[in-house]
């Protein structure tokens, strides 16, 4: 099957990106390396190219209904400019995938979804959508632009009227940005750094990432790939869907707990909720390496006897920290921050320690 690109696939290769396939997409992974990089977002601003997330409009009479039935999160609560974060529930127990939901107006949703779950996401929907929903996928139709890092509201208010120093997380405002009318401009970031979702239709994308490039310069602003992407991520304990939570792993395993309101009814709601009273009997935590040595995803986790406890899902050496982290699941009673666990690298049995997440904690 061939790679689908992003509308500015060609502005990345120019810049020097090592392109590679991801979730079906021919994406930067880096332009310099993911040191550099993941240091840059931290530090100052970057620009990441993830156009290839997805884009679902929900509009008209039924639009809340089927989202609330669809997804675990209370889309009741939401007013416009405000999004919140949920997940679509399977039959199973495990996670369709997770995604954002922004309320653009009453009766007027986008939901946001992983690139690798497009197709997947959109039948899931379809096939709930009994009450004749207007749906819509613009996915192929958008850009959308992560610009993050503590000087993204400096180096970006030169371009919009919209007031982004104090833009709230989880809301997000709809104005004119580097010329171009109707933006959504919208702070969840991903990274833990603060910063901005600009979402453009692909006929303006060039122009607003060159303006974008050319207001950020005098604050180092530099493009950055999804290797860096994944290591602020995963510094913020972030789940990463495929990794992290699976169509296998169940909200409350994953410690989505918090985003799974009882208050509705959704898809699977009763063996969730049986769960959550039952308790469940392997949760996803963050641990923190005590010995040299970098956990990848499937990992081995043992005890100190070396009896199998769990699977780390996660893993890299943190720019920030310096140290190895990871996430990954471990049967109930191992769970506790401070115990101490073993991760199997290789032949060895490499000492670790259940944390407390984030692992990296921002100053913004």
């Amino acid at each position: 099957m061939e790679l689908k690109k992003v509308a500015l696939n060609n502005v990345h290769e120019a810049l020097g990106a090592k392109m590679v396939p991801f979730a079906g997409y021919n994406m930067p992974v880096r332009y310099s390396s993911d040191l550099e990089e993941h240091h840059t977002v931290r530090k100052a601003v970057g620009i990441f190219d993830v156009s290839h997330m997805g884009e679902f409009m929900v509009t008209g009479p039924g639009a809340l209904d089927l989202i609330q039935r669809v997804t675990t999160n209370d889309a009741s609560k939401l007013t416009p400019g405000k999004i919140q974060y949920s997940c679509f529930p399977n039959q199973d127990g495990g996670i369709v995938d997770d995604l954002l939901v922004y309320c653009l107006a009453e009766e007027e949703y986008m939901l946001v979804v992983n690139a690798s779950n497009i197709e997947k996401d959109w039948n899931w929907i379809n096939q709930f959508n009994t009450g004749n929903v207007k749906l819509e996928n613009i996915s192929d139709a958008m850009s959308l632009f992560a610009v993050q890092g503590p000087k993204t509201a400096e180096a970006l208010q030169s371009l919009t009227p919209v007031d982004l120093p104090n833009m709230v997380y989880y809301t997000f405002d709809k104005g004119t940005f580097a010329g171009v009318p109707n933006v959504i401009i919208s702070a969840t970031g991903y990274t833990g750094s603060g910063g901005f979702e600009i979402y453009v239709p692909n006929e303006n994308a060039k122009e607003v990432f060159e303006k974008i490039m050319q207001a950020g310069e005098p604050y180092g602003i530099k493009p950055i790939g999804l290797g860096a992407r994944d290591t602020l991520r995963l510094e913020m304990g972030f789940c990463l869907y495929g990794n992290d939570i699976t169509d296998s792993t169940s909200p409350l395993e994953a410690g989505l707990g918090w985003i799974t309101k009882f208050s509705k009814d959704f898809t699977n709601a009763d063996n969730l909720k049986a769960q959550k009273e039952q308790g469940v009997s392997r949760k996803l935590i963050g641990f923190e390496m005590m010995e040299q040595g970098i956990p990848r995803s499937h990992y081995e986790i043992v005890n100190a006897e070396g009896a199998t406890i769990g699977e780390v899902t996660s893993g890299t050496m943190s720019p920030s920290l310096g140290k190895g982290v990871g996430l990954g699941y471990l049967q109930t009673e191992f769970t506790a921050p401070g115990t101490d666990i073993f991760i199997k690298v290789r032949n060895k049995q490499l000492k670790a320690q259940v944390v407390k997440l984030p692992f990296y904690k921002p100053t913004v």
